[in-house]
């Protein structure tokens, strides 16, 4: 329903690149040329700048990006609540989500949403917290769900589900004597962390504050950018980690993974939904009002 032409400028705007603009549209690169010119045209205008072989905003292409912006939400809204009339929902949900959300969480829950709205089709990003929050405030996408809560004042945080994050190592890990230590024992320990910027490791650091241990305080062997390559890491070696209990579960039941208890020290937390401020309406809520229902844990 939104006009093409903008639809173009829009993309273009925002990847500052014609190149990726038509991969993303799926039209050749002369078209998104030809599209932008006719718009250039119309408003008499320059919409952007060249310096090399990089493009910027003009101060016109910036203004004109910000009422793209706005209408696309409204023609979001209106084809959201005209189909209404017609009990269906259609249209394209953007929405980004947290490392550890996308490969434990959401996966299923999608596909029973896919199965109900056949007609919504969800763009999903993949990022740490940080990246997710960032995409909301420059648009890029409608709905967030993350692992942190970093009170933003220009987002609106919703409660989405209870999470605890575990201290766990190799089930063949030699070192380990006890499967209960100190909180005082984590500075004597190797650790793999998250990177900075990661929603877990904002609660870890958040956590241990509170007992009067810095990160700086940590014997950190190593920081890596995902879950997954965290867990392959403690299978080869004697390491220790903080891991979410969601990504663990089969593990856990395998026996690969092992969770070694922390006295009086628990690492909880919300996995939240991210949105900006105001109204919630169209596709995104009911997105988050389907996920809501329908999570198990």
């Amino acid at each position: 329903m939104f006009n093409f032409r903008l639809q173009v400028f829009y993309t273009v705007a925002k990847r500052l690149s014609f190149t990726k603009a038509a991969e993303e549209l799926f039209i050749s690169q002369p078209a998104v040329t030809k599209h932008i010119k006719e718009l250039e045209e119309q408003f008499n205008l320059a919409l952007f700048t060249r310096k090399g072989n990089k493009i910027f905003l003009s101060p016109a292409g910036k203004t004109l990006l910000k009422h793209t912006e706005q209408l696309q939400e409204i023609y979001r809204q209106i084809e959201f609540d005209l189909n209404q009339f017609n009990k269906t929902q259609k249209g394209t949900l953007h929405v980004g989500s947290s490392t550890s959300i996308t490969q434990y969480i959401l996966p299923p829950l999608l596909a029973q949403f896919h199965s109900t709205h056949q007609d919504v089709k969800v763009e999903l990003l993949n990022g740490n917290s940080e990246q997710i929050e960032q995409a909301l405030m420059n648009k890029d996408i409608e709905l967030g769900i993350i692992e942190s809560k970093s009170k933003r004042r220009e987002i609106h945080y919703t409660p989405f589900l209870k999470d605890e994050i575990v201290l766990v190592c190799s089930s063949k890990n030699q070192l380990v004597k006890d499967d209960e230590i100190s909180p005082e024992d984590l500075k004597n320990i190797q650790l793999l962390l998250r990177e900075p910027g990661s929603g877990t490791l904002e609660v870890i650091a958040d956590t241990l504050k509170q007992k009067g241990i810095r990160l700086s305080d940590l014997q950190v062997e190593m920081q890596l950018g995902s879950t997954e390559a965290i867990k392959l890491y403690l299978q080869h070696s004697n390491c220790m980690a903080f891991i979410s209990l969601h990504a663990i579960f089969e593990e856990l039941k395998n026996n690969t993974l092992k969770i070694i208890e922390i006295k009086e020290l628990q690492f909880l937390r919300h996995f939240y939904f991210i949105s900006p401020l105001g109204p919630l309406g169209g596709l995104p809520d009911l997105l988050i009002q389907f996920l809501t229902r329908n999570h198990k844990i």
